[in-house]
């Protein structure tokens, strides 16, 4: 990279370092951003000193957040199941990601990735020496990632994505395609991102597809059971509303009231679960409503809505649904599409969600279907009541999923063809 490209990387570095300083006085979030970061080195070398005693190679997976996490996590677990002996030491660069996943089962080491300083950056590679680095989609830290190329450690960008308009491929990105290509191998979720790289010579690229698609096969593979939600269905056509935020409630609620049809049951799971929350939308849902917490054969009769009022079971609530609305969609972008198509659901969701390949392609084919307003919401459903229309989107989506499975198995060929974990 260009010294003055450095040199202006680096004063943003440092602004941004001050911004979150200040966002720290009022913002929970930045405050645990700045607070897991405190006394960091201290804190990994004693963290990783078990894993050196016992001679353990160790392999460094680093994700942006909880949704780069999802993508890395089948690899991770793949990890564990391949190379038993391996040492997992899992960064993050948000709090959300972080507290959510802190303690992982299949990582021994859960930390935050400090700043990327060249400092910093040297330092952390220094003691963590690691045999192997993944990063997962979007994440571009210069200094590690030279601290990495220096020490010779091999390293992996898995489930990426890029686009036309990314600074890789403007006129005055050539100092960070140079960086792209010290990638031992990068592992794109599609063609078109593949080709991008091609057409800016990075040559190695390979097309592996959605790791996430495999983790949510996975888990529709074996759902836990929920009797409550089966009992509350029974035999009603279920529409599953998951991660719903107000936008979407304000466009949802009205349709169930007054176009959803007799025969028809649905299940909210809000994003939030506030006690204002929750009674707001019962509100708006008057005498038809059951919270999952009070469910009982009494308290549920006649009710046409059920409530969850908790966190973790979502991503399983799709195996009762016949189809699933994504919230989201009104705000900064749409949950997580592939939990109930991985049940094979047509999907609902609101008009942001270009940033998602798999919303973007099923939306094109006809599986999912945007929305931006209550009377297209009721266009959408009314178009999946028809049965032909209904079985050619949930076969569409069954497709989508079914050619892009085995991402995860193409990076672990990757790695046993490298011998990188091998026993030494």
């Amino acid at each position: 990279m260009h010294p003055l490209s450095i040199g202006i990387y680096d004063i943003a570095i440092a602004c941004y370092r001050f911004v979150i300083s200040l966002a720290a006085l009022y913002n929970v979030k930045a405050k645990l951003w700045l607070a897991g970061r405190r006394n960091w080195a201290g804190l990994l070398q004693e963290a990783i000193q078990p894993l050196r005693e016992a001679g353990r190679p160790i392999v460094w997976v680093h994700c942006a957040s909880l949704g780069e996490f999802e993508q890395g996590r089948p690899v991770i677990e793949a990890l564990r199941m391949q190379y038993p002996n391996a040492g997992v030491v899992l960064t993050f660069f948000s709090p959300s990601g972080y507290q959510i996943r802190r303690n992982y089962a299949y990582a021994d080491v859960v930390c935050y990735m400090p700043l990327d300083t060249r400092r910093n950056a040297a330092a952390f590679v220094k003691i963590l020496q690691p045999r192997l680095a993944i990063f997962v989609k979007y994440e571009f830290w210069y200094h590690h990632l030279q601290a990495l190329f220096k020490a010779g450690v091999p390293v992996l960008l898995i489930a990426a994505l890029f686009r036309p308009g990314q600074l890789f491929f403007r006129w005055y990105g050539g100092a960070f395609r140079e960086l792209l290509k010290g990638f031992g191998r990068i592992f794109t979720q599609n063609e078109a991102a593949a080709a991008l790289l091609r057409q800016a010579g990075i040559s190695r690229v390979e097309v592996a597809g959605d790791t996430r698609v495999d983790r949510v096969m996975q888990m529709a593979a074996q759902p836990p059971a929920y009797e409550i939600v089966r009992s509350f269905a029974g035999d009603s056509p279920l529409l599953v509303c998951g991660s719903t935020w107000p936008q979407d409630e304000a466009i949802l609620t009205p349709f169930v009231n007054r176009e959803l049809p007799e025969d028809w049951k649905v299940v909210v799971a809000p994003h939030e679960i506030s006690e204002n929350h929750l009674a707001g939308l019962e509100k708006m849902l008057p005498g038809v409503t059951v919270r999952y917490s009070q469910f009982t054969p009494t308290s549920a009769a006649g009710a046409r809505v059920l409530i969850v009022d908790n966190i973790g079971m979502l991503a399983f609530l799709y195996q009762y649904g016949r189809l699933a609305y994504i919230g989201g969609g009104f705000g900064h972008g749409i949950h997580n599409t592939l939990e109930p198509a991985a049940f094979g659901l047509p999907v609902i969701f609101g008009p942001r969600y270009g940033k998602f390949e798999e919303a973007v392609y099923l939306a094109q084919q006809g599986g999912f279907f945007s929305i931006s307003s209550g009377e297209t919401l009721g266009k959408a459903f009314q178009h999946l009541m028809n049965e032909n229309n209904y079985r050619d989107a949930a076969a569409k989506v069954k497709q989508y999923l079914h050619e892009r499975q085995g991402a995860t198995t193409r990076v672990m060929d990757y790695l046993a063809a490298n011998q990188w974990l091998d026993q030494r």
